[in-house]
């Protein structure tokens, strides 16, 4: 079945330099990795929707900061005055 894709130019340049380095058509690239990026979705309908969430946020990394709920306000500002103090 025939797909038209537009690319931005690094992921083309992307997909060019992984073809040339697999001596895969860019076809056959993108193929697989359609397949591999979806298949754990497709895996996964027998899932409902929380617990696939969950089970991908439950792999992330934490922040190590147990405040960012109550204190996500506060947390922001400093950020920000912290980045504006970098730029003077």
């Amino acid at each position: 079945m025939p797909v038209s894709v537009r690319l931005d130019k690094e992921t083309e340049e992307l997909l060019e330099r992984t073809s040339r380095f697999l001596k895969a058509t860019k076809s056959n690239v993108v193929k697989e990795s359609i397949k591999q990026y979806c298949k754990p979705f497709a895996e996964k309908k027998h899932q409902n929707l929380y617990e696939f969430i969950k089970e991908r946020i439950d792999k992330l990394p934490g922040s190590g900061r147990g405040d960012l709920a109550i204190r996500h306000e506060e947390i922001l500002r400093e950020m920000l005055r912290e980045k504006h103090r970098k730029r003077t």
